[in-house]
């Protein structure tokens, strides 16, 4: 049970949605609907989501939703991000309720729940700047000091810890009136994952540990809101292992190459140890736009939560160390396009595509998204990345426009450097659709001890 049970009398307050449109059809008594929230709601809510990929039953529908059956198989269709933000009116189980209330198939909830694609917390968290004035009263009436004080639930409880979020695990769990529910109605999926022959990626397996050659285009542990198509996920399954696999570090969705997986929650533990202790070296290969000089290449990252990265290439107090060593690079025919339309391989306008160059790279420092933004931000763009390309032709077209890079223009005033940060990030793209130019090629530990190495890269 996720609390106590408490019974109020009817009341007039709302689920919150984040989309439009909505059905007249699903007000109820006692029951209003929000319709027409801002799409400056979902952006704070959802990050980069809206560059992912979404696979749901694609027959339109009355209120302008698709038809939805299932989340397996694997349908081909994509539709944009709908995540629902509800306050529970009526105690029961978290599977009635959110089918009752979005309208949506009992079968097609417990997917996604099976998918860790809901979430409750206790007490409604805070609402962002954006939220509008309707969904502020609803945040208000449910978090007043006489109706919290109410709840058993909540006992020995503050409200920060109240509000965190926790993921659903069955439809069954049941939910107290007053309860916040996060429902992400369209889950990012990974339809890449049905394509492998997953016996075929695994280059060792031990009985610690498991050694993959991750495909581009797959999440090694999941999601936030998708933990069922993982790389770890699908090698246990094709493994026939008794226990899952667990992930002992990470490799962006676009990138392939090496991944360690523990088979037992002590080996996670030791080669968790090996990483903080800089006992793992990792080697990549990057195909990058123009060629780069051997040696040691030093940045600055910004600390944030959501990307793109920001790096400068003087120090700035509080931002993190990024070293890598380019050990080296050589020219290469650009990839046909045949493979960029195998691959998918994001058009991101670079001007001249008659040769590539490919990088041999040793990691020093383990950041994320680092060394597609060290290349990006030396010039060298990784070949696909839709994310920080188009900053680096930018910054090609008009040096200056960073202003964090060697050419960064001197602004006196605290305004004039926000907007120039602000313009620098819009310059971004969105995150790649399957693939890029980078192999995560070699891992190793302990001294060479232990030695793995990919395939191929996609490209060659």
């Amino acid at each position: 049970m996720l609390g106590n049970q408490l019974a109020i009398g009817a009341v007039n307050y709302l689920p919150i949605s984040t989309n439009t449109p909505i059905s007249p059809r699903r007000v109820q008594t006692n029951h209003i609907h929000f319709i027409g929230a801002p799409a400056t709601l979902r952006c704070p809510l959802v990050g980069n989501a809206e560059s992912a990929i979404y696979c749901v039953a694609s027959a339109p529908s009355t209120n302008g939703y698709p038809e939805y059956d299932r989340l397996l198989p694997c349908p081909s269709t994509t539709h944009p991000p709908r995540i629902e933000h509800l306050v529970v009116l009526k105690e029961g189980s978290v599977g009635d309720y959110i089918s009752r209330t979005l309208d949506l198939p009992a079968l097609y909830v417990a997917d996604l729940i099976h998918f860790g694609a809901v979430y409750y917390a206790l007490v409604h968290p805070e609402p962002p700047t954006t939220a509008t004035p309707e969904q502020v009263q609803v945040y208000e009436n449910f978090t007043s000091p006489l109706l919290l004080k109410k709840r058993r639930s909540l006992k020995g409880k503050t409200i920060p810890e109240a509000q965190r979020t926790f993921r659903i695990t069955h439809v069954d769990e049941h939910v107290e009136v007053g309860t916040y529910l996060r429902v992400y109605v369209h889950p990012r999926r990974f339809p890449r994952c049905y394509e492998i022959d997953w016996k075929l990626r695994i280059i060792a397996i031990t009985e610690s540990y498991v050694v993959l050659d991750k495909p581009a285009g797959t999440s090694v542990g999941g999601t936030s809101n998708n933990i069922e198509e993982s790389c770890a996920n699908f090698a246990t399954r094709a493994l026939g292992l008794a226990s899952p696999l667990l992930t002992t570090h990470q490799i962006d969705n676009c990138t392939e190459g090496c991944v360690v997986m523990a088979r037992t929650e002590d080996y996670c533990s030791v080669f968790h140890e090996k990483i903080r202790d800089k006992k793992v070296k990792k080697l990549y290969l990057a195909l990058v736009a123009s060629p780069v000089s051997c040696g040691i290449i030093t940045h600055y990252m910004q600390p944030a939560k959501l990307a793109p990265r920001i790096l400068s290439v003087e120090h700035v107090k509080g931002w993190q160390l990024c070293q890598l060593e380019v050990l080296d690079c050589k020219k290469v025919p650009w990839p046909s396009s045949t493979i960029e339309e195998k691959y998918q391989i994001n058009d991101c306008g670079w001007p001249v595509k008659n040769f590539a160059y490919e990088c041999k790279i040793d990691l020093l420092t383990g950041r994320t998204h680092q060394i597609r933004a060290q290349l990006a931000a030396c010039g060298a763009p990784i070949i696909g990345d839709s994310m920080y390309m188009p900053a680096a032709l930018a910054e090609l077209t008009k040096p200056g426009v960073s202003p964090f890079g060697k050419c960064k223009a001197e602004h006196t005033r605290g305004d004039d450097k926000r907007f120039a940060i602000d313009n620098w990030i819009s310059l971004h793209g969105k995150e790649p659709s399957l693939a890029i130019g980078l192999q995560a090629c070699q891992i190793s530990w302990d001294d060479d001890k232990y030695v793995y190495e990919a395939g191929s890269p996609w490209w060659r």
